[in-house]
């Protein structure tokens, strides 16, 4: 797909979701032909031309300024993580920046192995394209035989969607699916020249129809914290608290699982924990079978 073609879907998609009432705006009970705003009344908000924005939902953002994107986020109703991915679609628009076509990492650096080494609590390093690259022993018995370290990298999306292993996993399949496309979104917007993300995205809309409908939602998301609920084979269900902790200058995110102190999931994972550091014992699903 087009940058055009995104920036047309995600501004036509925003606009529905923003009803007159959200927006302040009388209506007269009047029978309205679109969902949510019409693209006057979005231009008005905006303090633009209708022609204009006519223009820039058609797909055009190129050379358009950061006050004119700014008066677009607050008219639309933009969070942080929207309004991120739009002023992205903007710097995309005016072409590709030289040296922007990278690939997402694919190694992690000593000091970061010793990082995970170090927490106590289950956790993975993964690059944007969701690949997880390292794991400590900890996250490697809570995900079972999903995970193993002679077998990294892990995608993650790759797994969500084509794994019937998946949603028996994440007892809240359907919010962690939402959440990954929303992020492959937004690094879609981050570096829209990235092939293998391309490719990536390109595999699983042909094999996943569940990916396929999210991905034409043209949602976005930042991930940094969320409940999760997982059933690890020798525990049971445990409910935990997800973190992801950016690493900027490497272009790679950790993740840490943390349980409330006190709780079931924390006994679980002290028994987990203390699985993985018995040396020759078996994964806990392959133990449990």
């Amino acid at each position: 797909m087009s940058n055009k073609d995104d920036v047309k879907e995600f501004l036509t998609s925003r606009r529905a979701n923003v009803t007159p009432d959200q927006a302040g705006l009388p209506t007269f009970g009047d029978k309205r032909r679109v969902a949510g705003l019409r693209r006057e009344e979005v231009a008005m908000l905006a303090g633009v031309s209708a022609d204009y924005y006519t223009r820039l939902e058609r797909g055009n953002l190129s050379g358009v300024s950061e006050q004119v994107l700014d008066a677009l986020a607050r008219a639309l109703r933009l969070d942080d993580a929207e309004r991120s991915h739009l002023f992205d679609l903007a710097r995309a628009a005016t072409g590709p920046v030289r040296g922007s076509r990278r690939a997402p990492v694919s190694k992690v650096r000593p000091g970061i192995h010793r990082i995970l080494e170090s927490l106590t609590t289950p956790a993975y390093v993964r690059n944007a394209r969701t690949d997880i690259l390292a794991a400590n022993d900890l996250a490697i018995a809570l995900y079972g035989d999903i995970l193993d370290r002679d077998r990294m990298p892990l995608n993650l999306a790759n797994f969500l969607f084509l794994d019937q292993r998946a949603p028996a996993f994440f007892l809240d399949w359907e919010t962690v699916a939402d959440d990954s496309v929303a992020a492959l979104r937004a690094e879609a917007g981050r570096n829209p020249h990235d092939k293998s993300l391309t490719d990536l995205v390109g595999a699983l809309a042909t094999r996943s129809d569940e990916f396929r409908v999210r991905w034409a939602r043209h949602n976005v998301k930042h991930h940094r914290t969320a409940a999760k609920r997982l059933h690890n084979a020798l525990v049971g269900d445990i409910d935990l608290t997800g973190e992801a902790m950016e690493l900027p200058g490497d272009g790679l995110v950790i993740i840490t699982y943390t349980a409330e102190p006190g709780s079931p999931a924390a006994e679980a994972l002290r028994f987990l924990s203390s699985w993985a550091s018995r040396t020759g014992e078996p994964s806990p699903q392959t133990a449990a079978e």
